[in-house]
């Protein structure tokens, strides 16, 4: 079994492109996308859709409700049983998505974390038990390690006593732990990642937001409120977070939107940066969405041809009885 990466920030077109590349690879799709992984959560996350699911198998989608969290050791042992499942058939994998954590867990394993003693996880579950407590915590989280802070949500107490638990044992804040374990090397996998102009990329980001309202959007988030709601996670997602706001009275619409837009931009530009940092990553530049993916599939699976005859020896998947 080969394994083919297509990556790309936010709103680059991976799901037409992947569709397209899924039968000349010999390979099903398995998503890379943190957010794909909760049922109903589909016009914000733009969800393959039905007809795009039909016309290539899809993986890792729809796992669990909003109000469940999910982690990357769980998403990467689902993966490991899709990958079992395709070497059976005779296929090969296509992951597809812009969850960096997702693409180093699948490329380089889990972020081994540090020995945290007893008496520092004890001194912190103590803490955050009593009255008050976790909001101390967190407050603590937002002087030591900002970044964290920003994408945790207040009252997730178990990733806060984490992120404070590392900080205490090691004296350094997760992010940089997690940077050090993700920056500047090489991914080693056959990955390709679709780029566009910035002016571009941003009138795209917009313009598909505007569809997601169209098509119903501020509806999907009502629903799903009015069923089980959404947990810490699922909750901040960008467009959900927003929208959820706006139902609360504490902006309007048209605010909710602009931060939605913007929000997003700014997470595309994280995106690239990581995604950059990758010295043997592939680019494809793109500058037309209109036409068919054709194409633009084809380009990038003579890049992917290209880059896997230089990942096969490192690869375990490798063996003739697995191709």
């Amino acid at each position: 079994m080969k394994r083919y990466f297509l990556l790309g920030p936010t709103a680059s077109g991976k799901t037409r492109v992947a569709c397209a590349l899924a039968e000349p690879l010999r390979a099903e799709i398995l998503s890379m996308d943190s957010m794909l992984v909760y049922r109903g959560m589909n016009l914000g996350t733009a969800k393959p859709s039905a007809d795009e699911q039909a016309a290539a198998p899809h993986h890792l989608i729809d796992l669990i409700y909003p109000h469940e969290e999910y982690s990357v050791a769980r998403w990467l042992k689902a993966a490991d049983a899709v990958e079992a499942d395709l070497v059976q058939r005779g296929k090969n994998a296509l992951y597809v998505g812009g969850t960096n954590l997702y693409l180093k867990a699948r490329t380089a394993g889990l972020l081994e974390s540090p020995l945290i003693s007893e008496k520092v996880r004890g001194s912190v579950r103590k803490e955050g038990a009593a009255e008050g407590g976790i909001k101390a915590l967190y407050s603590e989280l937002q002087e030591v390690d900002p970044d964290s802070a920003e994408r945790i949500h207040p009252n997730d107490a178990q990733r806060i006593h984490r992120a404070v638990e590392m900080y205490r044992a090691t004296g350094r804040p997760l992010t940089a732990l997690q940077q050090e374990w993700s920056s500047g090397q090489a991914l080693g996998a056959s990955a390709v990642a679709l780029a566009w102009p910035r002016e571009e990329l941003r009138g795209r980001v917009a313009r598909r937001f505007e569809q997601m309202l169209a098509q119903g959007f501020l509806d999907e988030v009502r629903d799903l409120c009015a069923a089980r709601g959404f947990g810490p996670t699922a909750g901040k997602a960008l467009g959900y977070r927003q929208m959820l706001a706006y139902l609360e009275g504490s902006c309007t619409l048209d605010e909710a939107r602009d931060r939605a837009v913007t929000g997003t931009r700014t997470y595309i530009r994280r995106q690239m940066t990581w995604l950059r940092s990758f010295p043997d990553l592939q680019w494809v530049e793109m500058c037309d969405d209109a036409g068919h993916p054709r194409p633009i599939a084809e380009l990038v699976a003579a890049c992917l041809a290209t880059l896997q005859s230089s990942v096969t020896a490192q690869s375990p998947w490798e063996d003739p009885q697995h191709d």
